[in-house]
């Protein structure tokens, strides 16, 4: 399963999934009752098949992996960009979900 970074700013919550080697059409993504999938298949070229491989340590096949997201983000809002082999997804904080700084008063 292709690694992944989970990090928070004070707009958004982001993922960052590695997946080197994939189309954005080998990728699904999507976003049911607060829990964010992401699947994918990553194929063995045919041609490099019949070659006489020595070793091969890169994961090839179906993968899935899901992650619970808090459910107030803008479900309307998320953008998905992938470029260089990393599929970032950024997760928009509803207003409600910002932190809030309060003041403290002095007597």
């Amino acid at each position: 399963s292709p690694a992944v970074d989970i990090f928070e700013t004070y707009d958004e919550i982001v993922v960052q999934v590695e997946v080197p080697g994939l189309l954005r059409e080998d990728i699904e993504l999507n976003l049911d009752n607060n829990v964010l999938t992401l699947k994918g298949n990553r194929k063995l070229d045919k041609e490099s098949a019949d070659e006489n491989y020595h070793r091969i340590e890169r994961s090839y096949g179906s993968f899935s992996r899901s992650f619970s997201i808090p459910t107030m983000i803008k479900e309307d809002d998320i953008k998905a960009d992938y470029k260089d082999g990393v599929l970032s997804i950024a997760l928009p904080k509803t207003e409600r979900a910002r932190p809030k700084e309060i003041k403290i008063r002095s007597e």
